[in-house]
């Protein structure tokens, strides 16, 4: 056979079908996820990179550009015990997303946003001084602190939840998030949101 005649290599994958085919922790699928908070959507990013090695930390409001999997990753490393410990979080992560599609039978990934999207406060309190005086003033939450406020009660909730118990960290963080993705007022991530609303509701 001539060098004319031989087939030629198969060029690689572009960077681009590489990333749509890539797979959460090598399981999960966030090609196609669903949003139901159109506000939201723009803030909530699902990439199958868990681990982006702090690129967007020098950038202001970058945090946006992370995928919703690392952010809160990242927020349940701000205890006592994993502090620092990025793998160790990981870890109890990806065990709460198998407890979460063991019971649920849905892709973790998308009930996590549906956790964040119900989390997320519409409401809270300003304090605004006039004269001596400090008045509590309601406003309206920009989406992007909502998801913010979302993650800070789901790692809350999971801390709470294990904290000198025996239910382990990745099964406290499934309880909260299959809880919160129900809109479970039980669940502390939902009773914190609804309690910030009320507060703000009173101080219109």
């Amino acid at each position: 056979m001539s060098e004319s005649d031989a087939p030629e290599p198969e060029s690689p994958a572009s960077s681009e079908e590489a990333k749509e085919n890539a797979l959460l922790f090598g399981v999960w699928d966030v090609s196609e996820m669903e949003y139901t908070d159109p506000s939201m959507s723009r803030y909530i990013k699902a990439t199958p990179i868990a681990h982006t090695m702090g690129r967007h930390a020098s950038k202001q409001f970058q945090k946006s550009e992370i995928s919703i999997v690392e952010r809160l990753i990242n927020r349940l490393m701000q205890t006592e015990d994993n502090t620092g410990h990025k793998q160790k979080t990981s870890k109890i992560v990806k065990e709460a997303f198998e407890i979460v599609n063991e019971r649920t039978e849905e892709n973790p990934v998308q009930v996590l946003i549906r956790a964040v999207e119900n989390a997320g406060p519409r409401e809270e309190t300003v304090r605004l001084k006039y004269g001596g005086i400090s008045v509590p003033q309601a406003v309206d939450v920009a989406p992007q602190r909502r998801v913010d406020e979302a993650l800070k009660f789901i790692a809350q909730g999971t801390l709470s939840g294990s904290y000198k118990t025996t239910t382990t960290a990745a099964e406290s963080l499934a309880q909260q998030l299959i809880g919160a993705a129900d809109y479970d007022v039980q669940t502390y991530a939902i009773s914190q949101k609804e309690e910030k609303e009320r507060v703000a509701e009173a101080a219109r």
